[in-house]
């Protein structure tokens, strides 16, 4: 066993753990003592993880070990004695009495990541891939068969701007009406071109206010949108062979449009917000915005229709740990292939833009010292720089949760704003998880650990769009 009683030979025979998946399992010790810690063949005998107790719980000490799928025996050593837990199963082995557990393989499609702490002889729920089929093909042959005109409401406002208005001014507008993106008109041609968004005001005030100056009204009046469009283009490099801005094309739908045709577009061209344009001319001409259209709203339609037969749709009873579903923190000594930001609520504005920027997200959980989940900075958010023109400040020198305060009444002290941001934990189905992210302004969600809402991932509207399509 561990220390002196190692033997060489068998040692030699171990098989590496390099390469493999890696469960993390749970282990507790409910019975006391000063000293706790564990060891077993997971590890190779060869090394004492120290187990943590228990806040409230003086006698109950917990740890977290990463083990490869197969047959495993463990003991705990109490205060310098080797011991086994007599309420767990346990045999005769070669280190005297010992526990034992049995883990599977875990689902190839299942990120290592994004698997929780799993307490002992709990397996991971998985579905046939069969199954799997069936439930997407049913969800997409929903959609194939609705249509844009299910997400139209009775009645409701749509702000449009024009392309020739100061950004300043259209700045002001979108915080004024709540919006976090409005459709461009171009009086000149007629027709809806583009639209303006908080990434737009991100851009604008991260080249404007770089190398540290100070960001004036003067200049963000004498920017007009069309002419902030036409600059990006060009250091974009989206120019002709005579040096002129290529004008992107609008991403909209018709009314008519079905409702996965729709959904494929925000996933190809990364966007939040289609507008909805009809027109009854051939040529396009006098077109009508009638509504902006949301993963969300898409989402709901499916939820609509899908609730009262779940049952039969294994699929959406998933957690969501057991599912290659959004970005997870990746644990310790672990690399991830997308890369996941948090922030305090000391850190500098700039840096918030900044990564919101570079790591093309559109939002950052913000966390405390223990990484739980206070609040969270979202691109939306750059509008309530409005309030006192703060976005003429050194963003250098604003915080984040400076920033963040800017969108309260109250100057109380610092506290999770749960009404604009929503959580999950791991163990939540899909379908719970689909229901959260339908409603109206909701587009991600924090999965958290339960109780210390420590944040261990997020899922937005694209990671589920992303699964359910397939």
């Amino acid at each position: 066993m561990f220390g002196s009683d190692r033997n060489p030979a068998r040692d030699a025979g171990r098989v590496s753990t390099a390469g493999m998946v890696l469960l993390p399992i749970q282990f507790t010790w409910p019975h006391g003592g000063d000293d706790v810690s564990i060891c077993g063949s997971f590890n190779g005998w060869t090394e004492l993880v120290r187990m943590s107790q228990v806040e409230g719980c003086p006698n109950v000490f917990k740890a977290v070990c990463a083990v490869p799928h197969g047959s495993h025996e463990y003991k705990f050593f109490i205060d310098g004695e080797w011991r086994h837990d007599e309420q767990q199963p346990h045999r005769n082995g070669e280190y005297g009495i010992v526990n034992t557990f049995d883990t599977l393989p875990v689902p190839a499609e299942v990120s290592q990541h994004q698997i929780p702490a799993v307490i002992l002889n709990q397996t991971i729920p998985r579905i046939s891939e069969e199954d799997l089929r069936a439930s997407r093909y049913q969800i997409s042959a929903f959609l194939a068969a609705h249509t844009v005109y299910e997400l139209l409401p009775e009645s409701g406002k749509v702000v449009a701007l024009a392309v020739d208005l100061p950004v300043k001014q259209a700045f002001h507008i979108l915080a004024e009406q709540g919006i976090p993106v409005a459709p461009l008109w171009d009086f000149y041609k007629g027709k809806f071109v583009g639209v303006i968004s908080a990434s737009d005001f991100i851009l604008i005030l991260r080249q404007l206010g770089n190398h540290g100056s100070t960001l004036t009204e003067e200049e963000l009046q004498t920017h007009t949108i069309s002419a902030w469009k036409e600059g990006k283009a060009r250091r974009n490099g989206q120019v002709d062979g005579h040096g002129r801005p290529i004008p992107r094309h609008l991403i909209f739908a018709g009314p008519g449009d079905n409702l996965k045709d729709v959904a494929l577009k925000f996933l190809q061209n990364g966007v939040a917000t289609i507008p909805v344009i009809h027109s009854s001319l051939e040529d396009g001409s006098f077109p009508q915005l009638l509504h902006l259209a949301s993963l969300s709203g898409i989402l709901k339609c499916v939820c609509r229709y899908f609730k009262h037969c779940s049952g039969s749709f294994p699929m959406l009873q998933l957690p969501i740990y057991a599912i290659p579903l959004g970005t997870w923190v990746p644990r310790i000594g672990e690399s991830s292939s997308r890369s996941f930001a948090m922030l305090r609520p000391t850190s500098s504005l700039s840096s918030a833009l900044n990564m919101l920027v570079q790591a093309r997200v559109s939002s950052i959980p913000i966390v405390d010292d223990n990484d739980s989940l206070l609040d969270i900075y979202s691109r939306s958010d750059i509008t309530a720089l409005v309030k006192g023109r703060a976005y003429t400040h050194n963003l250098n020198e604003m915080t984040v949760y400076q920033a963040l305060q800017l969108g309260q009444d109250s100057n109380s002290p610092y506290e999770p704003r749960t009404q604009r941001f929503q959580m999950c934990l791991h163990t939540d189905t899909l379908l719970k998880v689909m229901e959260q992210l339908a409603n109206p302004g909701v587009r991600r969600l924090v999965i958290v650990e339960a109780g210390s809402n420590r944040v261990e991932g997020i899922i937005s509207l694209s990671d589920v769009f992303r699964f359910l399509l397939g």
